[in-house]
């Protein structure tokens, strides 16, 4: 076993093999399985999401800054770090939770693969205390008795598209994964006002006028957010149902962990503008009383 397998590959098998042990359905397993990984990813992707809407927020003085250094490179790139560090931006901390999750998918295909294709392999796999499980014992010493089913409607080991035909259900659990995708990147994607094609601003640059590259970003960002939920797609309907049925569970889980923490943090802004709304007032009150204070010992001297 090499140290892929030891550090990533083998300790995601014996988690979906201990969910599995408890609840005998591979699908169910692989749901409950994408929920655990994302929910202890919360911390990351929390800050994810903060580092991306400080970007929005910081759009138009990266566009400003731009164009203020247009003709000098070196001194943009030395006020955009300058930006980066006032409203407490990493340029790359917005990636933290792709580089963790990239190894995660890479090892869950590898666990898929065990299952489906290498089922004499499940005791290599699995850890000697988790052996003792009355369900992982059997499935290992009897392999053809795993139930690879969904709610025992859909076949996890199969294709969406095979020379054997069609799976509508994993077909459409590979629509819910490319959809939930696209809204994602929607959530983390900066916004532009911008709307203007790659072509017109490549046509003005023909013509000598210099491209802005902020309009550019936001063009290629766009193209982007459509282009990966396609790929995504095209990817996963090669791929056994199990794969599909952990992108949607993924996905969904993510974009609803994003809506949670917009929530939150809208609320949390609330709370401090009300808390500075009322520290003003009674500030306000305080100055108040202290200048009728002050006009009353003035006319009593009188």
């Amino acid at each position: 076993m090499n140290l892929f397998d030891l550090v990533v590959v083998q300790p995601i098998f014996n988690l979906l093999m201990l969910i599995y042990s408890l609840i005998p359905d591979f699908g169910v397993a692989i749901i409950l399985f994408t929920i655990i990984i994302r929910l202890l990813l919360w911390p990351l992707v929390k800050k994810q999401l903060h580092q991306a809407k400080a970007m929005k927020r910081m759009q138009p003085e990266l566009v400003a800054l731009r164009k203020k250094y247009k003709n000098n490179r070196q001194m943009q790139g030395i006020a955009m770090m300058e930006l980066y560090k006032k409203h407490n931006i990493s340029p790359f901390g917005s990636i933290a939770v792709m580089f963790i999750q990239l190894p995660i998918l890479i090892g869950m295909y590898s666990v898929v693969q065990i299952f489906v294709n290498h089922r004499d392999a499940l005791g290599k796999y699995t850890y000697g205390f988790l052996e003792q499980l009355p369900v992982a014992h059997n499935l290992v010493y009897h392999p053809d008795q795993f139930n690879q089913n969904f709610l025992g409607i859909m076949d996890l080991t199969k294709q969406a598209l095979s020379p054997q035909g069609v799976v509508p259900g994993l077909l459409l659990l590979i629509v819910i994964a490319a959809v939930l995708q696209y809204l994602m990147s929607r959530q983390l994607s900066p916004h532009s006002d911008s709307q203007r094609r790659l072509r017109d601003v490549m046509s003005e640059a023909a013509s000598g006028k210099e491209a802005d590259q902020a309009e550019v970003n936001a063009i290629m960002m766009r193209k982007m957010m459509k282009l990966m939920p396609v790929m995504l797609m095209f990817i996963m309907v090669g791929l056994p149902g199990a794969l599909s049925l952990y992108m949607a569970t993924a996905n969904a889980v993510g974009y609803l962990q994003n809506l949670i923490i917009m929530r939150q943090d809208e609320t949390e802004l609330v709370t401090i503008a009300k808390q500075t709304t009322a520290a003003k007032a009674k500030k306000s009150q305080r100055a108040s009383a202290a200048t009728e204070a002050q006009i009353t010992r003035i006319k009593a001297k009188e």
